[in-house]
């Protein structure tokens, strides 16, 4: 007769167990899930569990709902035109936002400070940015100013200067998603080199040359009248 091995032998209870609680902490995390909690109705469904069994989660949230509205108010203007300005699609955005917005909730990483949840929050937005533009394949559509504008007819002035926005916006949607995002935040939000840095995800002393070779990029883009593809 072989050896009983109590690891293997008689595991199975015939008495009914007592009621049971099982707690899971880290209840928001992927773990759960993606394995604990179909684990848990695999037993439920084989009748392997008491008959009363509940489960209780544990999850650690940055931030209330108070205080996520607050934060979204204060982001998501800035986060809309960000993302516009890295696709060159309006209605892009708009759908990039949200799914911006849900990743940074399910994320669940705790950050300390205001600016260290905006970095991540555009560090969202670019990787998702980059993602699209790598689907696609295709250069984003040139931005397009409202209809509003050519209600009345401008001065030559203010003529000029449209057509020059429209020249920059052309040769900006040209650009490579990481140029774009580089220069928009040094240039549009006044981003530092080590905001930039985590934003876009390159070491702070590369931030420097590239933004050189994003400028000489842009440059050559617009004297040649913005009509070279980025390669």
């Amino acid at each position: 007769m072989p050896p009983i091995n109590p690891l293997r032998d008689n595991l199975r209870i015939e008495a009914t167990p007592g009621p049971t609680t099982l707690v899971i902490f880290g209840a928001s995390g992927d773990l759960t899930k993606r394995k604990l909690l179909p684990a848990v109705y695999h037993l439920a469904r084989n009748q392997r569990l008491p008959p009363r069994f509940a489960v209780i989660g544990v999850g650690r949230t940055q931030m209330d709902d108070d205080a996520f509205r607050g934060f979204y108010e204060r982001t998501s203007r800035m986060l809309w035109v960000y993302l516009q300005r890295m696709t060159g699609d309006r209605h892009a955005a708009d759908d990039l936002l949200q799914e911006t917005y849900y990743r940074f909730l399910r994320a669940g990483v705790a950050l300390e400070t205001e600016s260290h949840r905006r970095h991540y929050l555009f560090r969202i937005a670019t990787n998702l940015s980059r993602d699209r533009f790598r689907r696609t394949k295709t250069q984003p559509a040139t931005v397009t100013h409202d209809e509003t504008t050519d209600a009345k007819l401008p001065s030559p002035d203010a003529e000029a200067a449209r057509v020059g926005s429209i020249d920059l916006n052309r040769a900006i949607s040209q650009l490579v998603p990481r140029d774009r995002a580089m220069l928009w935040l040094a240039y549009a939000q006044g981003a530092s080199h080590k905001e930039i840095a985590e934003v876009v995800g390159v070491g702070t002393g590369s931030v420097k040359p590239l933004l050189f070779r994003a400028r000489k990029r842009l440059a050559g883009l617009l004297g040649r009248g913005a009509t070279t593809e980025a390669r």
